[in-house]
């Protein structure tokens, strides 16, 4: 049995409301709603009154002011609980939800905190650390999903006849190809001087890449062939990544002009979908965004319509702008370098909303729950206690019906004593991932 269109009462129609209500009501819950500002436009529909008024028969939200204001303003944000769930933007006692849902799910989702100031970490980014979510130790869980199942549970008492969406979990691989080779498809002066700088400190690597240039043997890094027998095997939903920027202090990758580099990337896009991992300069200058999306077009002969920004270096709003101004249409950089979790609170996609300018836009936006580098690099955790995290995040993710990405790195899976065990957790994630 299907009832009307759910129909939300507000003083005021604005963009934030309405973005807002389409994630809770309609991509979550799955309902049709309707947002109304004349009460004799209501019907004998249900109706959530988010107002101070009083509407008899309906559901109400004390709302916050936050989805009426224009501009970006520093929150005080307290938090208490609710449903076993930590809950913030508190209401008023004749309230039917102690906290405004659509108000703090917006702040979340938006990443409303990234545009007021913050200290950046080194890399001039928005570190996990100074994130509502981490100070109050719910990052690991995916509150707006759950925020939205409780809400649901509590429509029912008052409207027994809506019926809610079932979300299918499902999981997605994705792999950043930041140095494809070691050696291999970097040009004679690079290999040169890569041979002069290990001559007298590591003599194998001079045997090595000498093989390697001049006799054609395997790169190190190519192992792009272990990783496709794992995801043909489990029939893993994945996206590559790849660079095509110039070398810099934190680009290795080789020249988009390459015919080896070249011959990878038509090699992986013949079977997947492949997107742009703009570099880390352009990270910080939206120009370059664009270059390298023509680059990677030139390539592909086809449009790039996928993103991640190298380092996770991003920039709230400008970065996402960039990306839209170059053609690409999703991105898959929401996520913390330094913390596993859920960034923007949610796990699933959404579209972008830029939070200076007031509006949507028709970039979605893909997020991530865990990195092998968060794993390995910051958090320092040996293979068993990084699949200890992996499992946990899955779980999270399953419990909501949402989608769980992951992020890897050829060089994370290379067959040396450095990597010893990652092999594993990478065959870990593929196995217990899977819907």
């Amino acid at each position: 049995m299907e009832s009307g269109p759910v129909k939300i009462y507000s003083a005021e129609y604005t963009p934030r409301l309405r973005y807002i209500a389409g994630i809770i009501l309609g991509d979550i819950l799955g309902l049709q709603w309707e947002v109304i500002t004349d009460r004799r436009k209501l019907g004998k529909h249900p109706v959530i009154n988010y107002s101070p008024d009083n509407l008899p028969g309906s559901f109400k939200i004390n709302p916050n002011s936050i989805l009426f204001e224009k501009g970006i303003f520093s929150k005080q944000i307290l938090i208490s609980e609710w449903k076993c769930l930590p809950v913030f933007f508190q209401t008023a006692s004749d309230s039917d939800l102690p906290f405004d849902i659509f108000a703090a799910s917006f702040f979340l989702v938006s990443r409303y905190e990234e545009y007021l100031e913050f200290n950046p970490d080194k890399y001039g980014r928005f570190p996990s650390s100074s994130s509502v979510a981490f100070k109050n130790g719910f990052l690991g869980k995916p509150i707006i999903d759950l925020w939205a199942k409780e809400l649901a549970k509590t429509f029912l008492k008052r409207f027994p006849t809506l019926v809610f969406r079932r979300n299918e979990y499902n999981a997605l691989l994705t792999i950043d190809t930041d140095q494809p080779f070691a050696y291999q498809g970097k040009n004679i002066f690079r290999s040169i001087g890569g041979l002069f700088h290990y001559k007298n400190s590591t003599p194998v690597n001079v045997s090595e890449r000498y093989r390697i240039i001049t006799k054609g043997e395997k790169d190190p890094f190519d192992v792009f062939d272990y990783m496709i027998e794992n995801i043909e095997k489990n029939s893993t939903d994945t996206k590559f990544f790849f660079p095509v920027g110039d070398n810099s202090k934190f680009d290795k990758n080789p020249s988009w002009k390459n015919e080896e580099y070249r011959n990878l990337i038509f090699k992986i896009a013949d079977k997947y979908p492949v997107g742009l991992h703009p570099s880390f300069i352009a990270g910080g200058k939206g120009s370059l965004v664009k270059t390298e999306a023509e680059r990677l077009h030139t390539v592909l002969r086809k449009r790039v319509s996928l993103s991640r920004f190298h380092f996770i270096r991003l920039y709230m709003p400008e970065s996402y702008n960039n990306v839209l101004k170059a053609g690409i249409s999703e991105d898959y950089s929401m996520g913390y370098p330094d913390e596993p979790g859920f960034r923007a609170g949610i796990a699933r996609p959404y579209f972008f909303y830029d939070v200076s300018d007031d509006k949507q836009t028709n970039l979605k936006l893909v997020p991530f729950q865990v990195m092998d580098g968060t794993l390995y690099d910051y958090m320092k955790l040996d293979p068993e206690k990084s699949k200890e995290v992996i499992l946990k995040l899955i779980n999270e993710t399953r419990k909501v019906g949402g989608l769980f990405v992951s992020i890897w790195h050829n060089t994370s899976l290379l067959d040396n004593e450095e990597w010893k065990g990652w092999r594993e957790v990478f065959e870990f994630i593929i196995k217990n991932q899977k819907p």
